[in-house]
Formats: C-alpha cells, structure tokens, sequence
C-alpha cells in the first residue's frame, strides 16, 4: 500500500478504521500503564500493536467498551500449527475482552522451514484464514527480520500484510521488500526505528557539532517512506511517550536534507554498531 506522501492517516484495508500512521506498541519490557495508552489514544493515536503478554496496553483495550470500533488492534502471533492458533487465538481475545482482532501477525518467521510450516494443511495460516472468514481476524501479516524471504512471502498472495524491519541504518528493504509489496498494495509496518536505541547516541565519526536525532525525527525519516503505511513506537515509559505525542502536534515532513542527514548518520551507526543484516 502507498501511502499519501507524508499522510497523517492511512486505511489499511476496506472495513478497518483510518489509523494514524505511527502506532503504539508493547514489548515485554514496557512499563506503559493504561492511563498511558488512554493518553495515547486522546492523541489519536489509534494503531495498538500488542506483544501478547498482559501489560498496560491490553488492560486499556480491555476498558475501551465502544470506542473499540475506532482502533486498529493487532497481536503478534506464535503459534505455527492450526492447534496451537486456535488456544493462541482464544487466548489473545479473552485477554483483550475483544471478539476480534483487527490484525494478526505470525511472529519472526526467519526460515523457509517456518513458513512452509505455517501454509500447511493443519499449519496456522490455514486456521487464521478461516477466522477471517468468521470475522474473528480481519488481516493476517507476518514479521520478518528476513527481507528477500519476506518479499517472497509478500508475493506469494498467503498474507494481507508485512510488518518488516525499517530505518536510518537498515533501509535494504527499500530494494529487497517495498517494490513487491507496493505492486501488490500491501499495507507495511516498519519496527525498529530507533535501531533498538543506537540511532539516538552520537558515533565517533560524527562531524563537528553534529547532533543525534530524536526518536520523532526517526519516525519522521520512516514515514516519509511512501511503502510504510505504520511504523510503530515503543516506548518504555510515560517520559518517552510523552515525547512521541509532542511530536504529533507538529506533524511535517523531513526536507531533503534532513533525510540525507539521517541516512548519513544511519550509514555511520550500522558501521559502528555492526552490521546486523
């Protein structure tokens, strides 16, 4: 899916709401409380990506009651076998108090061994495909640090979404991932913007009176990306939020400086903080 060159918002497919175009996400280490993602929320932010493990994110979706219908909520998905999908499943919903997920994600699928798992017959791409047709999952997608497998993936018609690695210092899928997916309009989530932190700290070939960017400044360099229809914050804490939801406030593209200016710096992090494919 292309999205409108710098947009605020995006639909990812016909019957989900408009989403802002950064989202919300949870990892185990996450300390958000609920009053955190309702600040969120207030924001507009509106894309809930959540890591499966009950935390501040799942408590306040839990709390949504009829403002549920204006969210995007999605969970990351470990089970390969239709068997293990369907407590997996029945778990995530009854754990959110929800009757459906907008999106599923098959998560870290690294291996060509993996996915052929998946497709088959009692595999759980199977089963997500036939809660679609219940309405129970709404988008199935998979998350990959495996570019060029991804693209086949994406190719392959098995999935409606692709949640990849992108920013500054790994933009490969530019070349291995975006062409494919934007050919078959499929909507892509980009993770990993900070590069796990490194693309905030200085380098030691940085130029005189260079100064780090921030994580907005990150986000902004990903959704100038016109293949990246969300690209997700993680945010440890409230202080970290309540830096990305300033930013949001003042909503603008990065020139064409400024993103040379990160791609210049993204180059000089992924030299020094080793090449992580």
């Amino acid at each position: 899916m292309t999205a409108v060159p710098y947009a605020r918002t995006v639909r990812l497919a016909p019957g989900l709401p408009e989403v802002c175009r950064l989202g919300l996400a949870t990892r185990g280490t996450s300390k958000l409380r609920p009053e955190d993602v309702e600040a969120a929320l207030a924001h507009g932010i509106n894309y809930l990506n959540w890591c499966g493990r009950p935390d501040g994110l799942s408590q306040a979706i839990r709390g949504l009651g009829t403002a549920r219908k204006d969210l995007a909520v999605a969970a990351q998905f470990r089970s390969r076998t239709a068997r293990g999908a369907a407590r997996e499943l029945d778990r995530l919903l009854r754990q959110l108090g929800t009757d459906y997920l907008d999106v599923v994600t098959c998560y870290y699928v690294e291996t060509s061994e993996e996915w052929r798992r998946l497709l088959a017959p009692d595999g759980a791409l199977s089963y997500l495909s036939r809660q679609k047709e219940q309405g129970r999952v709404r988008l199935v997608g998979l998350t990959s640090h495996q570019r060029r497998l991804a693209a086949s993936w994406a190719a392959s018609g098995a999935l409606d979404l692709l949640m990849i690695r992108y920013n500054a210092a790994h933009r490969g899928a530019e070349q291995d991932v975006f062409p494919v997916t934007q050919k078959r309009d499929m909507p892509v989530v980009g993770f990993t913007a900070l590069r796990w932190g490194a693309l905030l700290r200085p380098t030691p070939d940085d130029p005189p009176a260079f100064r780090p960017p921030t994580a907005p400044d990150c986000y902004r360099f990903c959704l100038a990306q016109p293949a990246i229809s969300v690209v997700l914050a993680a945010p440890a804490n409230r202080g970290q939020l309540e830096e990305d939801l300033a930013w949001l406030k003042d909503w603008k593209p990065p020139t064409a400086a400024e993103l040379e200016r990160l791609r210049k710096h993204g180059d000089r992090v992924r030299h020094h903080a080793g090449p992580f494919p």
